[in-house]
């Protein structure tokens, strides 16, 4: 496990923002949101960033140009990101199919790929020229649903960043659309993958209320003690998990936890060493929310091609007191309690029925794994992506404090897992030194175990 940082600077040139519109005429109507999609927490922009090596073959190309015409050809297909969301009746949000446009940027930056360092990894740097904030233009309603910026670099390379309203599509519906903007950008005239709306497949249907989970993800945590996290001094960085050190973790677990995931056993150290960190009060209450992708657990499957929030979150609840003196495995245990809850209809009946509804946001964590959602596929003719995440932790569910898993392979070759993390200034190298204690004592109960080898072999 190791800090990265990135202390890189540099400028950019903009153009003025433009709108991009369908190229073709479009249907004009009112499309509603899922009950999913509809979620108070999810009333946010997300971003995203994929940064391209030049490409001999592509140097008479403007990405920027190819991007911007490719993306005019994509919104006759998926029109709704082109209109504004609206508001209806009890606060349900719908999509005015207006065809207003998407915001696009184009610039250049005096800087070379290579500048970047060997192992491109967040928390990205200069965030706000990457994605330049367009006054007015980040708001949930009445606001563009879409803003990408094309940044060409001077190497020949370029950094396409992009910001989402999430109310629109979880990760994978993002992909989708940027795997078709990629396919219309190299000479496709139609994604192969076609887009469906048909958010009606995740709303309650009959008007009467049927959840019958308990909802922990948006219980109410009292601040009896003013424990809030100060948004306005926190410090990204990031760290990253190498195979070997999630090894040193799964042998601090007794055999019966030893079927965990990854994920499992990676968010249940992150959650117990950033409560120490932290130094709450120990009888405060520790929330802990993550988001499941829930296509999987639908009978029938959704369309192929449906694009919207298929997300359920979960969330696993302790004290400071127990998180941090009880041994890790009680930490793990309550992870992989909380898979079993998962029930994406009760989700949406509870939506329907007690909207607005946040998450638990009071001394809540949220993490987000995000290595498998296919971002570093995305092709717009340069090939595949030499980052493609997103650039910093803080940005999501729990809004100032949520971190994210990305697939990362650094200078060395190793594969593992990048974790961007937003933590108060105090805390920073409490957390990493509680990351190092744990892992240590997972690699000395391995030294303990090969040097008692050669004794166990002679009897």
């Amino acid at each position: 496990m190791a800090g990265i940082t990135t202390p890189l600077t540099f400028t950019v040139r903009r153009r003025a923002p433009e709108l991009i519109v369908p190229a073709k005429p479009t249907p004009r109507e009112l499309k509603p949101l899922s009950d999913i999609d509809d979620q108070e927490g999810l009333r946010l922009q997300s971003q995203e960033v994929l940064v391209y090596r030049g490409d001999p073959k592509m140097r008479n190309k403007n990405p920027a140009s190819v991007i911007r015409e490719a993306l005019a050809k994509l919104l006759v297909f998926y029109y709704p990101f082109a209109g504004r969301l609206k508001e209806g009746p009890a606060g349900k949000l719908m999509v005015d199919c207006s065809g207003e446009g998407v915001l696009f940027i184009e610039a250049e930056a005096d800087v070379m790929l290579d500048q970047f360092g060997d192992a491109l990894r967040p928390p990205f740097p200069c965030m706000e020229e990457l994605l330049y904030n367009v006054p007015g233009s980040d708001g949930i309603l009445d606001s563009p649903l879409l803003l990408i910026q094309v940044i060409r670099l001077r190497c020949g390379g370029f950094i396409f960043a992009i910001r989402l309203n999430h109310i629109m599509s979880d990760a994978t519906g993002l992909v989708q659309f940027l795997s078709g903007l990629g396919e219309v950008a190299r000479g496709a005239t139609s994604p192969s993958t076609l887009p469906v709306w048909q958010r009606e497949l995740l709303c309650s249907s009959d008007g009467q209320p049927k959840t019958i989970f308990t909802h922990r993800e948006y219980g109410q945590v009292v601040d009896t003690k003013g424990a809030i996290i100060p948004l306005d001094d926190m410090v990204h960085t990031s760290l990253f998990f190498t195979a070997t050190d999630i090894s040193a973790l799964r042998r601090l677990l007794p055999k019966h936890l030893q079927s965990c995931s990854t994920f499992q056993v990676l968010t249940a150290c992150i959650w117990r060493c950033r409560t120490i960190a932290l130094q709450p009060d120990p009888e405060e209450v520790m929330p802990i929310i993550w988001p499941v992708n829930a296509r999987k657990m639908l009978n029938p499957p959704l369309p192929i091609g449906y694009y919207g929030n298929v997300l359920a979150f979960v969330a696993a609840i302790s004290t400071t007191r127990d998180l941090c003196n009880k041994p890790f495995a009680y930490a793990l245990e309550l992870v992989m309690k909380v898979k079993s809850d998962v029930n994406i209809k009760s989700v949406s009946d509870l939506m329907s029925f007690k909207r607005p509804l946040e998450f638990t946001a009071i001394r809540a964590f949220g993490i987000s794994d995000l290595t498998r959602v296919g971002l570093d596929e995305v092709d717009f003719g340069w090939g595949k992506p030499t980052y493609a995440r997103v650039p910093k932790g803080g940005i999501s569910i729990v809004r100032g404090v949520t971190s994210f898993y990305l697939p990362y392979r650094n200078n060395k070759g190793e594969s593992g897992i990048v974790m961007p993390i937003a933590l108060p200034s105090g805390s920073v190298d409490r957390f990493v030194k509680e990351i190092d204690n744990l892992l240590a004592q997972g690699n000395i109960d391995e030294a303990l175990a090969e040097h008692s080898l050669p004794a166990l072999s002679k009897l």
